[in-house]
């Protein structure tokens, strides 16, 4: 008989019943940012239907929307030339009348390593093409001074990366989530992050082409039309089910677009 128990990381309990909205820090607004936005904008009105406090999102890019970015990212003509940043949080601001913040700069550290200061947050996601920017990213949340018993308190981040067709979500902890006791699973605390667990994958993967397109033909070759959209989609759902069931057993996933296969990464 196997009797070896099923290895789950069960949510926070502040992300379950936080006396106030879970603050976000959303780590650029390009082709993944900008669809992942949408979905946390949708999620955030479906908790608060549910008695939850929902979320508070800031969002960080300081590039300009350019023609380019018409048609594979989520920005209209008429706001050509504005950051980024601030014409998706007006937009959700404008739709959902919520007061979510954009940052029209990089998300970078400050004089001491850590994070940028007044702006820590209990919920990481990079949607970056920029591996330097991941490990940097680490480094902030591993130096940072985490208070614990905060509203603020850093627990998890979220991950989004791509190539043409093919992409990853992966989910870590930011320091030990402390689990409940359970006779039916086996409780995970720590979950690794992207860069200790894939460092070396992610530095042989990295495009050395980062010039910016020209074009949305251009851009399309670099990257496919929906990789963005299904990584968004799959990564939030990752997200949401934590609320919804406080729990999963999965951390992530691989998805290969091309041949339409998704590979689930589970709690180890």
């Amino acid at each position: 008989m196997n009797t070896e128990k099923m290895k789950v990381h069960f949510t926070d309990n502040y992300l379950i019943s936080p006396t106030n909205p879970i603050e976000v820090n959303l780590i650029g607004a390009g082709g993944t940012g900008s669809k992942v936005l949408t979905a946390l904008m949708e999620m955030s009105h479906s908790l608060t239907e549910l008695g939850h406090a929902g979320l508070q999102v800031r969002l960080w890019d300081d590039d300009i929307i350019t023609e380019a970015n018409l048609g594979r990212q989520r920005f209209a003509p008429s706001e050509t030339g504005m950051y980024k940043s601030v014409a998706l949080i007006n937009r959700v601001n404008r739709f959902m009348g919520t007061n979510w913040k954009a940052e029209t700069k990089k998300f970078e550290r400050n004089d001491l390593g850590g994070l940028p200061e007044n702006t820590k947050a209990t919920i990481y996601i990079t949607c970056v093409d920029n591996v330097q920017t991941r490990f940097d990213v680490t480094e902030m949340l591993k130096t940072m001074n985490i208070r614990r018993n905060h509203r603020d308190e850093a627990k998890y981040w979220i991950d989004f990366g791509n190539s043409r067709d093919t992409g990853q979500v992966i989910l870590s902890t930011i320091g030990t989530i402390k689990q409940p006791d359970s006779e039916k699973y086996e409780t995970v605390a720590s979950l690794p992050m992207v860069t200790d667990e894939f460092g070396e994958l992610l530095k042989q993967s990295e495009q050395t082409d980062n010039t910016p397109s020209c074009s949305l033909a251009e851009a399309l070759e670099k990257q496919d039309l929906y990789i963005n959209t299904t990584l968004a989609q799959m990564g939030c759902s990752l997200l949401w089910n934590m609320f919804r069931f406080g729990m999963t057993e999965n951390r992530g996933f691989f998805l290969n677009l091309k041949n339409f296969q998704s590979q689930p990464l589970k709690i180890a």
